[in-house]
């Protein structure tokens, strides 16, 4: 069997009111004075506040809530700052992957002091890190469990640190954070870690390995047979439970054997038009599995995860025949989640078509694990295509 690489978060916590009964393990590993990193919408729902309460029994807490969707730079490094004058010990990302990928970096550059600009892309953080804990409140983006994070630049242009150093100590699961999110922020964030699950088991990077693979399956599984109850009643906490550790199991999939085409499609996206990023994800996947699955190796590997998601499906066809089901499945199952389908839906026009797909080129850490290789000129047309 081929040689492979396994990293993950050192210490996974999962259950109900996780987020307060675990402060004493997370202040004893995050030191005295702890930089809370949220965004104000959770300040605002006062989903933080026991949290920080239960800290501060043992630590001095700082919270910085300027957190914004696609975090940027200058975000970034007001947030540094912040940390710095405050002289942390520790810091904890609690939300979104914005919140959380900008505790990932924060803890790296305090706890280095080394220039952001040389930590972009892959193995280039050089470390130590301050020590770190992150808290999801959203199933979809699994940077709890992921060495990877994503800052937006000032040219709009997403750029990311991968690097293990990153790996937070401590992920802390608790599913009645995600209790009170939103349907459509539900299906959005759902359909992403779908998405990563999915760009992980076909990913051709030289990484792909049998532990990602079977996590991906795991993660397919629990999400797909939640993510339609977790919409419709979203104080399912056995969903919501589901929905969480499939986001999880999903993540640290995609931390190891890295996704592809549809986020580094979905990416100008977001940086251009400011879409979340499960829905831009969610608008390019069925259009990108479509191109991707001209391959057989593809369609064959498509066709091995479809029944995992919709059990129903016949089996008896070509490879190619259930992974063209599959993806018809998959647009209906957003499509029933009440999420936009087209570009068209969410204010795009068609002229930035040309644009976005210049723009994707620059994404080459993503583009080189997807199984057909997607030039400036396939990415306009799957563009289209979605338009």
């Amino acid at each position: 069997m081929q040689s492979f690489n396994f990293n993950n978060t050192a210490g996974i916590r999962f259950g109900n009111d996780l987020s307060v009964t675990s402060s004493e393990e997370v202040s004893n590993k995050l030191g005295s004075k702890i930089l809370f990193i949220t965004d104000p919408g959770l300040v605002k729902l006062g989903l933080i506040d026991e949290t920080v309460k239960a800290l501060k029994v043992k630590s001095e807490v700082l919270i910085f809530d300027s957190v914004e969707a696609d975090p940027s730079l200058k975000t970034l490094m007001k947030c540094v700052e912040e940390g710095r004058d405050f002289n942390a010990s520790g810091i904890i990302g609690f939300g979104g992957g914005s919140s959380m990928d900008t505790a990932k970096l924060t803890a790296l550059l305090i706890g280095s002091g080394e220039d952001i600009h040389e930590a972009w892309g892959v193995a280039n953080a050089k470390g130590p890190r301050l020590p770190l804990a992150l808290y999801p409140t959203t199933s979809g983006t699994g940077s709890e469990v992921t060495p990877i994070s994503i800052i937006t630049q000032d040219d709009l242009e997403k750029k990311g640190v991968s690097s293990p150093i990153i790996l937070p100590d401590l992920a802390i699961l608790d599913p009645l954070l995600t209790v009170g999110l939103p349907p459509h922020i539900t299906a959005a964030t759902g359909i992403d870690a779908m998405v990563h699950a999915i760009e992980s088991y076909a990913s051709k990077s030289a990484n792909n390995n049998l532990v990602s693979k079977m996590l991906a399956k795991e993660a397919l599984k629990l999400l797909g047979e939640s993510i339609e109850m977790a919409v419709s009643n979203g104080k399912d906490v056995e969903a919501r439970s589901k929905m969480l550790l499939g986001s999880m199991l999903a993540g640290s999939s995609f931390g190891n054997s890295p996704v592809a085409g549809v986020h580094a499609l979905a990416y100008p996206i977001g940086g251009t038009f400011h879409i979340p990023h499960g829905l831009s994800n969610a608008i390019v996947l069925p259009y990108v599995l479509r191109f991707n699955i001209k391959d057989q190796n593809a369609a064959k590997l498509y066709s091995e995860i479809a029944p995992i998601i919709f059990p129903e499906m016949d089996l008896s066809t070509s490879s190619q025949d259930i992974s063209s089901k599959f993806i018809e499945n998959l647009s209906n199952l957003s499509s029933n989640l009440g999420l936009e389908q087209r570009l068209r839906d969410v204010g795009i026009p068609e002229t930035a078509c040309e644009t976005m797909a210049k723009d994707a080129m620059k994404q080459t850490r993503l583009l080189i694990n997807n199984p057909k290789e997607i030039s400036e000129n396939d990415a306009c047309d799957i563009y289209k295509s979605a338009w």
